[in-house]
């Protein structure tokens, strides 16, 4: 279905900033929220919990009775319980959240919608996310280097925890590297593909903007930016990001929303 190439975008000092769920949250029985959390290191290299805390918090004022499952799947030696542990996500619980480990999830095929797959006609991810009503992808904005080009992440880059590390590994068992072939611009248009484009919304924590050494996404210095992003829509999220965080437009989102008008 085609989708505007411009859709609404809210930017806001992270001090005020106040959650504004999707449509498809209001009346949603299960949401799905995958938070940038996959290493046991703070913002920025993950999102702050008052930045999740705030979203958290505005699902469930527009959603008393809704279940919400916050579900990660984390790229560290360390454990899953041992990460959200340390940065502190069991405190912003209340009885209506669960949170999961996405690498224990029962797992389904997705295909890829793209006319032109550019590697990927179909990536295993949780079941889960073509059951839930509302999925929401919050992600932190970071900036790496790899073989001598910037990557980007932010909510589309974030859904790379989705996808099980058994089947996605290469020579670590702690990541997944083959994700990362040919190169990470083109398997984020896979991504998209076969399941990103089932995303309802997006956050982008752009309080500090991460600016890694190397090609390492946990090593390196935040910038102060001081700034949310959110909106229904994740390339146009992300995009915005890209310009409040004072870089250039990732260069994989235009693909991406060419194959999507199509």
């Amino acid at each position: 279905m085609p989708v505007p190439a411009t859709v609404p975008v809210t930017v806001t000092p992270t001090a005020d900033f106040i959650y504004t769920p999707p449509p498809a949250a209001i009346n949603a029985k299960t949401i799905l929220v995958k938070p940038n959390l996959g290493y046991p290191v703070g913002p920025p290299v993950t999102i702050s919990m008052a930045v999740l805390g705030q979203v958290l918090q505005g699902l469930r004022q527009a959603n008393p009775n809704a279940e919400i499952l916050i579900v990660e799947g984390v790229c560290s030696k360390v454990s899953f319980s041992d990460i959200m542990g340390k940065l502190g996500v069991y405190d912003l619980l209340d009885e209506g959240m669960q949170l999961l480990d996405a690498d224990t999830l029962e797992l389904v095929e997705y295909p890829n919608r793209a006319l032109q797959p550019t590697r990927f006609k179909t990536l295993w991810a949780p079941k889960l996310l073509q059951t839930v009503d509302c999925r929401i992808s919050v992600g932190a904005f970071k900036k790496t280097s790899l073989k001598g080009r910037s990557l980007i992440s932010a909510s589309l880059k974030n859904l790379y925890g989705l996808f099980p590390r058994a089947k996605y590994k290469a020579r670590s068992h702690h990541s997944r590297g083959q994700l990362h072939r040919p190169s990470v611009p083109e398997v984020l248009q896979d991504v998209y593909g076969t399941i990103g484009h089932r995303f309802d919304g997006a956050v982008v924590d752009c309080d500090q903007k991460f600016i890694s050494r190397d090609w390492r996404p946990d090593v390196g210095d935040g910038i102060s930016i001081g700034q949310v992003i959110f909106g229904d829509d994740l390339l146009a999220v992300d995009e915005r990001a890209c310009e409040v965080g004072q870089e250039a437009i990732a260069p994989y989102l235009q693909p991406i929303r060419a194959q999507r008008l199509l």
